[in-house]
């Protein structure tokens, strides 16, 4: 099967050299926003693209899950914005480099780059141990969680020339995606020990990414002919 895609894909790869340039961005950025949303549910899914599942989110000092934090946190964010917003968490968890919890302010589930907070602020007695909130409440929250800042089409980009297209991440996040891609080493703060992160294949192509990519081009073929 795979021997065969490649010899299609091949066959594909001459008939796309024969669109002219302009036609041919068209069609692979066509292709590359398609391969970009697909990628996201995926990685939402918490799947590789194998099909395995990602291995669970452990703490950094190696072994536990993480547990939400038992807490209530006030910070600035982000660091070198002119305004940053003051962010309101009643529970939260740390995940490496982010921390991921529910905002007050914003209802709902938020995720935050940690070495980004602008200051951190007091907060008032009456709220300081109010954990609970809607973070604690939902079990299988620490799935979903992970990566979901990673994916949003801010971070997880597509893009295309006239010779080729691109899915990946941008910046900051393409730091951290190496990461968990090559199931690689990283400092969870700026002081702590460096920890090797599990091994979660965030990009890859999937057979069926890969059988779509060759529908659409055989069907703008077909309706171009």
């Amino acid at each position: 099967m795979a021997g065969d895609l490649e010899q299609i894909e091949e066959l594909a790869g001459n008939l796309l050299r024969s669109i002219a340039p302009a036609e041919r961005r068209r069609l692979l950025r066509t292709i590359a926003r398609d391969i970009q949303k697909s990628q996201s549910t995926r990685i939402g899914q918490q799947k590789s693209p194998e099909g395995n599942s990602y291995a669970p989110r452990r703490d950094a000092d190696g072994g536990r899950q993480q547990k939400p934090g038992g807490y209530a946190v006030k910070f600035l964010y982000p660091k070198g914005a002119a305004e940053p917003r003051a962010v309101f968490m009643k529970s939260w968890i740390r995940q490496g480099p982010l921390m991921t919890g529910y905002d007050i302010d914003a209802g709902g589930i938020r995720s935050f780059f940690w070495d980004q907070v602008a200051k951190w602020l007091p907060v008032d007695a009456a709220d300081r141990n109010k954990a609970g909130g809607k973070l604690r409440r939902r079990g299988t929250i620490r799935a979903r969680a992970m990566f979901r800042k990673l994916r949003n089409p801010r971070n997880l980009r597509s893009q295309a020339g006239d010779r080729e297209a691109w899915i990946g991440f941008t910046g900051r996040a393409a730091e951290i995606a190496t990461v968990h891609q090559d199931g690689g080493t990283d400092r969870p703060a700026k002081n702590a020990k460096p920890v090797r992160y599990a091994q979660r294949g965030l990009l890859g192509l999937t057979l069926a990414e890969r059988s779509r990519m060759l529908d659409t081009l055989y069907m703008y073929l077909d309706h171009a002919s």
